[in-house]
């Protein structure tokens, strides 16, 4: 009580009742102000030598107080960083995967609808073509060989079409996926740029503030 009362008497004020400083500019002016307010209440030069180590002392620690405090706002502010980096990373790649397995997932299934179909489309050109026949057999057996041949041609075209479309779709999406998957080694590469950059940011504030 009797050193808070000593340090009220010469003007010193603790740092959490001092108000928030916009610039340096600004902080000289208050210490300044400070420093002529101390010398209106008493001449510094007239302290004894144990009331000018207390209020050294005590200056001292308050600096240091401050000095720690403006270091763990920024440290909390560094980690607060880094963790939301490393989770929005972490989500893209996440997300980026399940949309590359839906792409796959979405192309296989239409090369099987689309096999599927010509298959079935193949299968009723082929029934349709032997009942034609059988209606024509006994009076038209050479025709009715041509016009199943000419169906069975058809019928192969349009399967192979069919599965070449199929293919290509299937191609397509594994290059849309191959480009996405680079996309993201990109994001993930600057990602990684970006925490190196405020891990070299935070290491070289707490060496200022070592130095200071």
């Amino acid at each position: 009580m009797a050193e808070k009362n000593f340090r009220n008497w010469v003007g010193f004020r603790e740092e959490a009742d001092r108000a928030p400083v916009a610039n340096p500019v600004d902080r000289i002016r208050e210490l300044e102000s400070q420093l002529a307010d101390l010398k209106s209440r008493r001449d510094i030069t007239g302290l004894s030598r144990e009331e000018f180590e207390i209020l050294a002392t005590e200056t001292a620690m308050a600096m240091i107080k401050s000095a720690q405090a403006r270091e763990a706002k920024a440290t909390a502010a560094s980690e607060r960083l880094i963790n939301e980096t490393s989770r929005n990373a972490k989500d893209t790649l996440e997300g980026a995967e399940n949309k590359a397995r839906s792409i796959l997932a979405g192309a296989e299934s239409r090369g099987r609808k689309y096999i599927s179909t010509a298959e079935a489309e193949a299968s009723e050109i082929v029934r349709d073509a032997g009942r034609e026949a059988t209606a024509v057999a006994n009076a038209k057996i050479a025709e009715a060989d041509s016009v199943v041949e000419t169906k069975r041609r058809d019928a192969v075209a349009l399967t192979t079409a069919a599965r070449r479309e199929a293919e290509r779709v299937i191609s397509e999406a594994a290059d849309n996926v191959v480009e996405y998957r680079a996309w993201l080694a990109d994001i993930i590469a600057e990602s990684e740029r970006l925490y190196r950059s405020q891990a070299s940011a935070l290491s070289a504030a707490e060496a200022a503030i070592a130095q200071s």
